[in-house]
């Protein structure tokens, strides 16, 4: 069975790198577009990089004396001073090729796929990198020990939460986005893309987007038990509520589904919707009420209902525990300016 997996599971990475390293490249070369959506959230924009200018040294420029000595006019002296100077320009060419290939240049270097991935990866705000890597690892043990499904240690199980104390239950469940497989990767890249753009809209104040987060998991552990809805992937039901909020901050915004059509950015998690019920073949409330929960988390935020605890704001602009995360967030910080 794990020969027959080896297959379609390297296309799949492959297809995953693929989508991965195209989102990235194109929202470092085209701006995010702000709309009335932004409004209460405050607007921002890229700081674009500037490209590195490399300057070509040792070409002099043509003087009156060589337009003599092509003429025949300039004396013996001349010649010498000419030829002394040409010979400089060579040694100056000579070293400036030596640097290329003793690897002082490192812009002319091709960049493989990996380090674009690698270099992706890290750039991605930490939050959200953790919680991709917990996915990651989560269904990476699934695969090798539990028949690629879901590890039965973090599953949802109400009755070993209230009876075996086993309380990380609720939390390490919405590790669950699915079995490794071409969809799975998908989900992956479609988190990194929606929840990393979220954070980053939320570099400066990153307490808002970690109550935001916490106010979509208590929604659903404690509105899904009481609508007796059966959850099974709350990862993916997260990320549906992550793309309504995106999507309502991003009102107007063109965006391209699976690369293939363009639409508004507040139809793309009804497109998902529609998605999940032509591949799984029944009604998909627990999207629906997750675009529900988004509804509301982004009323109570825009009307000011909903702030982060001042102790937690004051923890994480002040405390010395909270030295490491503000470092993260200041890389993070370093690619947009205020408008």
């Amino acid at each position: 069975m794990v020969r027959s997996c080896i297959f379609p599971l390297s296309f799949a990475i492959s297809l995953f790198i693929g989508m991965l390293l195209g989102s990235d490249a194109a929202s470092r070369s085209t701006s995010p577009q702000t709309s009335s959506g932004l409004s209460g959230f405050g607007s921002i924009a890229w700081k674009h990089a500037s490209v590195t200018n490399f300057r070509l040294m040792g070409i002099s420029t043509t003087t009156l004396q060589s337009i003599l000595d092509a003429r025949g006019g300039a004396d013996n002296d001349e010649e010498e001073s000419e030829d002394e100077s040409e010979s400089e320009d060579d040694d100056d060419d000579d070293d400036l090729f030596d640097s290329f290939e003793d690897g002082e240049d490192s812009h002319f270097k091709e960049i493989g796929t990996g380090d674009q991935l690698i270099d992706a990866y890290k750039k991605t705000p930490p939050l959200t990198k953790a919680y991709l890597t917990a996915c990651f690892a989560a269904a990476s043990a699934g695969f090798l020990f539990s028949g690629n499904q879901f590890p039965p240690l973090l599953s949802l199980d109400w009755n070993k939460v209230l009876k075996g104390f086993q309380v990380w239950r609720p939390f390490t469940s919405f590790l669950n986005i699915g079995t490794i497989n071409i969809w799975y990767l998908m989900s992956l890249q479609f988190v990194w893309m929606y929840m990393g753009g979220l954070e980053r809209l939320f570099h400066n104040k990153p307490y808002d987007f970690w109550i935001m987060i916490l106010f979509g998991m208590v929604s659903m552990i404690v509105g899904y038990p009481t609508l007796k809805l059966d959850a099974r992937f709350l990862g993916h039901n997260l990320s549906t509520y992550l793309v309504y909020i995106w999507s309502r901050m991003h009102e107007g915004v063109d965006v391209v589904v699976l690369e293939l059509f363009h639409t508004r950015a507040e139809i793309l998690p009804w497109f998902m919707l529609a998605q999940t019920f032509l591949l799984e073949g029944e009604l998909p409330w627990l999207d629906f009420f997750g675009i529900v929960f988004g509804h509301i988390y982004y009323h109570l935020k825009t009307v000011g209902l909903l702030r982060a605890p001042k102790a937690l704001q004051q923890w994480y602009e002040k405390s010395p525990s909270a030295k490491g995360i503000r470092n993260q967030y200041k890389e993070v910080s370093s690619d947009f300016l205020p408008v």
